[in-house]
């Protein structure tokens, strides 16, 4: 997308020290940071990587964010799934254009968003829900990231149980919950053969139970991982590793599911 910014668009700003600040653009909107404050309209009519100035003297670039930027600005009941997660759950999740993918829980929707654009407008998205705010906060963020809720997607205020009782099937499952093994039997019966599951677990106790449980239930090709992201300091005299990374933020748990 080349246009010019315009009014309802979301735009970055990033500052000389490398950070950013996301805000969606109004006309007549006045934008605060600690180094001034930057009328929206100077940046309406604009091209991407304009530079603007704010009153303080606080030079910024705008752009339109990543789906990185946004993910981890948006605003969120739940935790969200970092970046560094959704690549490789969309990748070893084998989530690809046109699937049907089942998701439980949609918490604030960042991995849901990310299912959306990987399957397209020819998949389609089921996302479960228990908790009212949690959903009501991610269609927030949804809508946010898209303009609206996808016609792909459909979210739903109910336990994961249910969806045995639907007689749908799915080619993959995503899972972000507390205790996944809970459904397991209803994900089974909800599965075309040879599906992918890819669970999202914090702590090791809740990986070492579901992986013990996924046998049990017809599931097989078990591995469980996770990823670490660790930045370099680049400058004409040094090439270093920045002193901090993000380190842990979950395991992920990849099945398959036996006829």
């Amino acid at each position: 997308m080349n246009a010019p910014f315009q009014a309802g668009e979301q735009v970055l700003l990033i500052d000389q020290k490398g950070r950013g600040y996301l805000l969606t653009l109004q006309q007549g909107g006045i934008y605060h940071t600690h180094g001034g404050t930057l009328p929206h309209d100077v940046l309406l009519g604009r091209p991407e990587g304009f530079r603007v100035e704010a009153s303080g003297g606080m030079i910024l670039v705008a752009f339109r964010p990543r789906f990185a930027d946004y993910a981890l600005k948006m605003k969120r009941g739940a935790q969200v799934v970092y970046p560094k997660d959704l690549g490789p759950i969309l990748t070893y999740g084998d989530v690809f254009p046109g699937a049907r993918v089942l998701e439980a829980g949609t918490g604030s929707g960042s991995l849901t968003i990310a299912i959306c654009r990987a399957v397209g407008r020819e998949g389609r998205v089921v996302s479960y829900e228990v908790r009212e705010e949690h959903r009501a906060q991610a269609i927030r963020n949804i809508e946010g990231a898209f303009g609206k809720l996808p016609e792909q997607l459909e979210l739903r205020l109910e336990d994961l149980v249910e969806v045995g009782r639907t007689g749908e099937t799915f080619d993959r499952c995503v899972l972000d919950l507390p205790e996944p093994w809970a459904p397991l039997e209803a994900l089974h019966a909800a599965l075309e053969p040879g599906a992918v599951l890819c669970s999202y677990l914090p702590t090791t106790g809740q990986v070492q139970q579901l992986v013990g449980a996924l046998p049990a239930q017809g599931f097989l090709h078990i591995e469980t991982f996770e990823t670490l992201r660790r930045s370099w300091h680049v400058t004409e005299r040094s090439v270093r590793p920045d002193h901090r990374m993000i380190g842990h933020t979950g395991f992920l748990t990849v099945a398959r599911a036996l006829a």
